[in-house]
């Protein structure tokens, strides 16, 4: 598994290993900061279906920045920003239908 990271994002195994701890601080960083800031908002026997569609909606963009702080703390800041360019782009891309 490692060997196939190391050659789709070009990196060696160290610098491998830092981009996964990159994610995995962001991942938990963003589980540990939903409930309290949350709670903040709306007690939780008040949140209907639609707060947590908005929620999910709204996580996106606080998750990517937090995803470009912690690469900026594990010094992978310019593998993260390219990462975001390329998400960013898939996303938004317009779709020339085919013929």
């Amino acid at each position: 598994m490692l060997s196939g990271l190391k050659k789709r994002w070009n990196a060696s195994t160290g610098k491998v290993i830092l981009i996964l701890l990159v994610f995995t601080c962001t991942g938990f960083t963003v589980l540990f900061l939903k409930e309290p800031v949350l709670s903040l908002i709306v007690e939780k026997e008040n949140r209907s279906i639609w707060f947590t569609v908005v929620y999910y909606l709204l996580i996106l963009p606080v998750y990517n920045i937090i995803l470009l702080c912690y690469g900026f703390v594990f010094g992978q800041f310019s593998f993260f920003l390219e990462f975001e360019k390329k998400m960013l782009n898939r996303m938004f891309k317009n779709k020339k239908a085919n013929p």
